[in-house]
């Protein structure tokens, strides 16, 4: 068997170039949650706010709208990757839907930045190949590979609950402090029931305590 070579160290350079892509991500993260991605938001306001040359910005992406493409999918890469750890010890598929409905709705409060991002562009990611989209998807389906949900269509499904929680945001950002603890159980209970449980089921399932959120990674 040939002998495998160590994984080539990243040198300087590459080091510099990626965390410059960082904070231009980072950057165009906290304009879209200011701003929506207001098509007057200037590539100089975006280098600067990432501190970083306005010829730095032409280095790592060819336009605004494919920075706030990656920054949108790195902020909805980072949540899914939350739920999945906060929901890795739950066996029961209705009880990760239901957590997962739960822990997005109170997003407004725990990452307000991720939660604006989802409400501005969160319609145009419902089908995305990353992020949350897929998430849910393998969650429904894996619900109905079990037998616990009873749905046609796991994808008009998913649009059905991601439009929910979308309004939901929305209606949020409109009324501050409408949607609550008791609100995210009772969405959480319409969804399950949505996806097949009966009344009494659903009820039970979303109101169970959520898992602990586990250490941040290292």
């Amino acid at each position: 068997m040939p002998e495998q070579k160590p994984p080539r160290a990243e040198t300087r350079f590459e080091r510099r170039r990626a965390q410059t892509r960082r904070s231009l991500i980072a950057a165009a993260r906290v304009i879209l949650a200011e701003e929506n991605a207001m098509p007057d938001t200037s590539i100089q306001k975006i280098a600067e706010q990432a501190d970083v040359g306005f010829g730095t910005f032409f280095n790592h992406f060819e336009s605004k709208s494919a920075l706030f493409d990656a920054a949108v999918a790195d902020a909805l890469e980072e949540y899914g990757q939350l739920l999945d750890d906060v929901t890795a010890v739950l066996d029961d598929p209705a009880e990760v839907i239901a957590a997962n409905v739960r822990l997005t709705i109170g997003m407004v409060g725990t990452h307000p930045e991720l939660a604006k991002i989802l409400r501005h562009r969160g319609m145009a990611q419902l089908h995305a190949e990353s992020g949350l989209a897929p998430r849910a998807l393998r969650d429904i389906e894996a619900g109905v590979a079990s037998g616990r949900f009873t749905v046609d269509s796991p994808d008009i499904t998913l649009s059905a609950v991601g439009g929910a929680l979308l309004g939901l945001l929305e209606l949020e950002s409109r009324h501050p402090g409408v949607v609550g603890p008791e609100t995210s159980e009772r969405t959480a209970a319409l969804v399950l029931r949505m996806l097949g449980l009966s009344p009494e089921d659903a009820d039970d399932v979303a109101r169970r305590p959520l898992p602990p959120a586990p250490p941040p990674r290292a």
